[in-house]
């Protein structure tokens, strides 16, 4: 009877064994098949889409010589252009960033009627098309605009002669009215996280609101908020249909995507090596941005 029992056991630890090894033998399969697929997959994908693309408009900036490709970035148009992008983004940075700050606050610390159509507008600029935003600007501020008599009006009060349509303020707006939910939807899930128990216990030992965003509020958000700065900058840096719409005089109201595009229609040997060259800039200007924004969620995690 012992001796039974004994085979019986055994086949039962033989049979309890074989499974966990074949399992083994599959999860070491899976393990080495499955992840070298998804990285080639991943590195062909970024070398096709990424690597080569920008590594073409670097030979092609440079194909004429670095004096070549000196008189492209500063030709006059280029300066502009370069200086018009500025201007636009570092406005747009700001607006956004004050707009994000009081949205994000009003939508996580408060309730009232309306919150979820709030939430949706905020999201307009993702759905609808830049190019329809530009339209929308000319005909709001355009010569048959409803808005165009009000701002003759403030024009004649304060000796000005500024215009929304086809000149830098229209560019400003354009870019302001593309980029304004990046700030506030990295704020959003970030202030919902930390919810308002701090807040509430601060305001119950007498601190007054500006001590309590400074002092409570402020450095739970701040890397969100840098980062999302770093997104609404690299998409104001980019940005062709809307601020196409209102800007048509080069030179002048051109924006960098703008410059290179009409380099490149130009059509001639030299315009499109120019338009090249003038890529780089945006190429430059991208790669300063994703290692800011490497930085940013590096520092971020090592706070969490």
């Amino acid at each position: 009877m012992s001796k039974e029992t004994n085979h019986i056991k055994a086949q039962e630890r033989v049979a309890k064994e074989i499974p966990p090894k074949a399992e083994k033998n599959q999860e070491k399969k899976q393990k080495g098949f499955v992840p070298c697929l998804l990285i080639g997959i991943s590195v062909i994908f970024f070398l096709i889409m990424l690597v080569f693309p920008l590594v073409e408009v670097i030979y092609r900036s440079l194909k004429d010589g670095f004096a070549a490709y000196k008189n492209a970035i500063t030709a006059s148009n280029t300066l502009s252009a370069l200086q018009v992008t500025l201007i636009a983004t570092l406005i747009a940075v700001a607006v956004n960033t004050l707009f994000g700050l009081c949205a994000a606050w009003l939508l996580t610390k408060f309730e009232f009627r309306g919150k979820q159509v709030l939430s949706t507008l905020i999201d307009i600029p993702f759905s609808i098309s830049p190019v329809i935003a530009g339209l929308a600007y000319i005909m709001t501020f355009g010569r048959m605009g409803w808005a165009t008599p009000l701002v003759e009006w403030l024009n004649d009060i304060f000796g000005t002669n500024i215009s929304f349509v086809f000149s830098v303020p229209g560019v400003v707006l354009a870019t302001i009215f593309v980029t304004f939910p990046f700030v506030s939807r990295e704020l959003v899930p970030v202030m919902q996280a930390q919810g308002s128990a701090e807040e509430e216990a601060a305001a119950m030992m007498g601190a007054k609101g500006l001590t309590i965003f400074k002092r409570v509020t402020f450095p739970h958000i701040r890397w969100a908020l840098l980062y999302g700065m770093i997104l609404c900058c690299a998409r104001a840096f980019g940005e062709f249909g809307a601020v196409y719409a209102v800007s048509k005089a080069r030179g002048k109201t051109f924006t960098l995507p703008l410059e290179i595009d009409a380099l490149y229609m130009a059509g001639s040997a030299d315009s499109i090596t120019q338009a090249f060259a003038v890529s780089s800039l945006l190429v430059l200007l991208a790669i300063i941005i994703l290692v800011l924004k490497q930085v940013v969620e590096y520092r971020g995690k090592r706070e969490q």
